[in-house]
């Protein structure tokens, strides 16, 4: 099984494409794209048939941050808004929480782990129907969002570092590293599990990802001390432009003094994303993805060109939070 894995993860390393994005638009792709070979026989076969389009439309939801009013919040909790002990006290019912805070409050403070909670029940409810359209629209969104509770600087308000004068860390942590070094990195999870409590799951993953941000920021902090500027930045090309970003050195010395935290994060968002499509599928019942339509219809594809169109002419707003 892990050699038939290994060589399912080398095709798809090989035709993902490696944007400069910003895990960046190549880690949630890879982990939208590597999150279908967890699931089982019952699902792979239909997941596959779409593993494009998953791939593909695992970045929709940063493309929609700047266009679309409250998008932006779906992506990251400032946990430590909320004092030292949030994660274990925030209400997990969004009402109950949007009774105890505000909405504003929330919004501006951001809202992953309720918008996965949410749309857990609406993909479940996809399967129960049998609608191939939104149950490939809401895998799609829904991996972006869990593979966003993953990362560490999404649960904070020193997401990109500048409250401690470490601006850009967050392309540092989420982009680079995986570009660069991904390649090398273990992906093999293992066959997705059954979630019993999928709310609980998220907050879980949220909590970790919050516990890790001392580390993230400490170790840079203690890097950069060491590092002349020069070494530590340097220029490369890119889509024919000189941009100067995270030197090479800089950026292993780096990987190296987080001891394989981006690989592990990434290799839990991966299983957490299939665990959530496997759980949603069971709780619909266990519909047989065998008779459905495995392709998009006619209609929907017209609406993602008609979004598409939207996205890129559309005047941007301003985001609320995580804006960088």
């Amino acid at each position: 099984m892990k050699k038939l894995f290994t060589l399912f993860l080398c095709i798809a390393l090989w035709v993902v494409p490696r944007q400069p994005q910003a895990w960046g638009f190549f880690g949630h792709r890879l982990i939208n794209r590597l999150a279908v070979f967890t699931l089982p026989p019952e699902m792979i076969g239909f997941y596959k048939a779409n593993i494009t389009y998953l791939t593909d439309n695992a970045t929709r939801p940063d493309q929609r941050r700047s266009v679309v009013p409250g998008e932006a919040a779906r992506h990251f909790i400032d946990a430590d808004v909320y004092g030292p002990n949030a994660l274990s006290q925030l209400p997990r019912s969004y009402a109950d929480a949007v009774a105890e805070h505000g909405e504003d409050s929330l919004l501006r403070h951001g809202i992953v782990p309720w918008q996965v909670t949410r749309m857990k029940y609406q993909l479940t409810e996809a399967f129960r129907v049998h609608d191939t359209d939104r149950i490939l629209h809401l895998s799609a969104d829904l991996g972006h969002y869990v593979a966003d509770a993953c990362v560490p600087l999404h649960t904070t308000r020193n997401y990109n570092g500048q409250l401690s004068g470490q601006r850009g860390i967050h392309g540092l942590w989420e982009s680079r590293l995986p570009e660069l070094l991904s390649n090398n990195y273990d992906f093999f999870t293992g066959p997705a599990p059954y979630l019993d409590n999928p709310t609980k799951t998220i907050w879980q993953a949220v909590a970790r990802s919050h516990a890790a941000v001392d580390s993230v920021l400490c170790f840079e902090e203690e890097l950069t001390a060491s590092f002349p500027e020069d070494r530590k930045f340097g220029f490369e090309e890119r889509n024919n432009q000189t941009v100067r970003t995270y030197s090479r050195d800089f950026s292993r010395a780096y990987h190296a003094r987080l001891h394989g935290q981006v690989e592990r994060q990434m290799r839990r968002a991966m299983q957490l994303v299939g665990a959530i499509w496997y759980t949603c599928w069971v709780d619909a019942g266990q519909p047989d993805l065998d008779i459905m339509p495995k392709t998009l219809s006619e209609e929907e594809k017209q609406r993602l060109k008609a979004e598409e169109t939207q996205l890129q002419n559309a005047p941007h707003t301003a985001s609320t939070g995580h804006d960088e």
